[in-house]
């Protein structure tokens, strides 16, 4: 059975890039719709792999607008975030989404971009121990 990965990072602006590219490609004849797909799951299977690999922690503060589970994927949506991370760093928005998504013993986080500023941070989830626990 073959693996399969979430693919909410296709929407962040490299994997929009991505999926612009390989439709172009796909479009001129340059390579297969099988091909572009398997080269989506690759982006999809790396950077799943590159999050599960973080070691970091965040906490956050906003005003929570909507949450909702589905499947074991947790979305947020905060207004007025603010984020605190380990290294003492903060970082505010106006608007964040947030998708948790349990990947393996680990939780993975994808922050979608502030439309102000364009600005994605990636990080561990809520509740998350770091790598392997």
């Amino acid at each position: 059975m073959p693996w399969t990965f979430y693919e909410s990072y296709r929407g962040s602006p490299l994997g929009i890039a991505l999926c612009d590219s390989v439709d172009d490609y796909v479009r001129s004849g340059e390579i297969t719709e099988e091909l572009g797909r398997i080269v989506l799951a690759e982006f999809d299977r790396a950077l799943a792999d590159a999050m599960a690999n973080i070691d970091a922690r965040a906490s956050v503060k906003g005003h929570l607008r909507t949450y909702r589970n589905c499947d074991d994927v947790w979305y947020f949506s905060l207004r007025d975030a603010t984020f605190k991370m380990d290294n003492k760093q903060t970082v505010s928005t106006s608007r964040v989404k947030i998708v948790a998504c349990k990947h393996g013993d680990a939780v993975a986080v994808d922050l979608g971009a502030d439309p102000e500023t364009g600005e994605v941070i990636p990080t561990k989830g809520p509740g998350s121990r770091g790598k392997g626990r």
